[in-house]
């Protein structure tokens, strides 16, 4: 994958293990644009008001997710303390979003995906935090 082909391509080389740092920023990735685009389905619903809090939450995922990737893709002297407090609000994001868009999935197939996608990167994200002395 091109993430990992790029971690390994630095010349100081991934500040933590490049598989599980290469997950967690595809997850991260992904999540920011299903959020966006469950977001963006939301808005297209009849009933847009009842998705409110799904559409913020979505966007507010989304935002951390896209922060976290960019933060997770820099490995030139890392401020761990940072990583961790990112890591952190990513894990907190994709569970408040997956939590909202499971109430909504029985009935809005972007919401199940967008739930779904929120768990992989809270679990990758994670796991990372893991590793993190």
């Amino acid at each position: 994958m091109q993430t990992t082909a790029m971690l390994e391509s630095h010349p100081d080389g991934a500040p933590f293990d490049t598989d599980m740092l290469a997950r967690a920023i595809d997850a991260a990735v992904e999540c920011a644009q299903t959020c966006t685009a469950c977001a963006d389905a939301c808005l297209a619903e009849d009933m847009v008001a009842d998705l409110r809090r799904c559409i913020r939450t979505d966007l507010d995922c989304a935002d951390v997710c896209d922060a976290t990737a960019r933060v997770l893709s820099r490995a030139t002297s890392p401020d761990l303390a940072l990583v961790r407090a990112q890591l952190q609000a990513c894990v907190t994001a994709c569970k408040t979003c997956g939590d909202e868009c499971e109430q909504h999935a029985g009935m809005h197939e972007h919401c199940r995906v967008c739930a779904e996608a929120c768990r992989r990167c809270e679990e990758a994200c994670r796991e990372l935090l893991t590793t993190i002395a």
